[in-house]
C-alpha cells in the first residue's frame, strides 16, 4: 500500500515481504511447540527464567520438539536480520519528509532500539541454543532478560515511529 504522493520503496517492500515469510515459517515451527508447560512454545522457552522451569519445558517436547525448537532459533536468526533491515527501512521511508532537529532525534534513537533489539535476538538465540542441551540457571535468566530486551526496543522503537509521524501533522511540501 503507496502513501499518498511517494512510491513504496521496493526494497522496504522485499524486505516486508521476506520478514512476513520467515515470520509465517516460525508461526508453523512453533506449532508442535505449544503444550501445557510451554503454552507460547518457544515464546514460553525465551521466557523461562530458570533451569527447573527450562527444564520442565524441554520435558513436554518429545526429540522432534527439540528438533523443532532447534530449527526455529536457528530460523530467527534469518529473521532477526529481515525484520531490523524492515524496520530499519520504513524509518527511513517515514522520516524522509521530517526534516526537523527533534524529528532526526527521534529517527536516530528509533533505529538504534531496533538495531538493538536485533542484536538482542541474536543473544539470546545463541543462549537458548547453548540452554537446549542442559539448561541452566544462568542461561535461562540471560536469555530471558535478551528476550526482554528484544521486545521493549521494539515496542519502544514502534512507539518512537508513532511519535515521529506525530511530529508535525502537515508534512512539509516538496518545491
Amino acid at each position: 500500500m503507496a502513501m499518498p504522493g511517494h512510491d513504496f520503496p521496493k526494497a522496504l517492500t522485499l524486505s516486508l515481504l521476506v520478514s512476513l515469510i520467515l515470520f509465517i515459517a516460525l508461526l508453523v515451527i512453533n506449532e508442535p511447540l505449544q503444550t501445557n508447560v510451554a503454552p507460547k512454545g518457544i515464546v514460553s522457552f525465551e521466557m523461562a527464567g530458570t533451569q527447573d522451569h527450562a527444564a520442565e519445558i524441554l520435558a513436554s517436547w518429545d526429540n522432534d520438539g527439540i528438533s523443532s525448537a532447534r530449527a526455529s532459533l536457528w530460523l530467527d536468526f534469518a529473521f532477526a536480520a529481515a525484520y531490523v533491515a524492515t524496520l530499519l527501512l520504513l524509518t527511513r521511508y517515514l522520516s524522509r519528509d521530517r526534516p526537523g532537529v527533534r524529528e532526526r532525534t527521534v529517527s536516530r534513537w528509533v533505529r538504534g532500539l531496533f538495531i538493538a533489539a536485533g542484536a538482542s535476538d541474536v543473544v539470546e538465540n545463541i543462549l537458548l541454543l547453548n540452554n537446549l542441551d542442559s539448561p541452566s540457571d544462568s542461561l535461562s535468566m540471560a536469555a530471558t532478560l535478551f528476550a526482554l530486551a528484544k521486545f521493549t526496543g521494539l515496542i519502544l522503537g514502534l512507539a518512537g515511529l508513532v511519535i515521529l509521524r506525530a511530529a508535525r501533522r502537515h508534512p512539509l511540501s516538496h518545491q
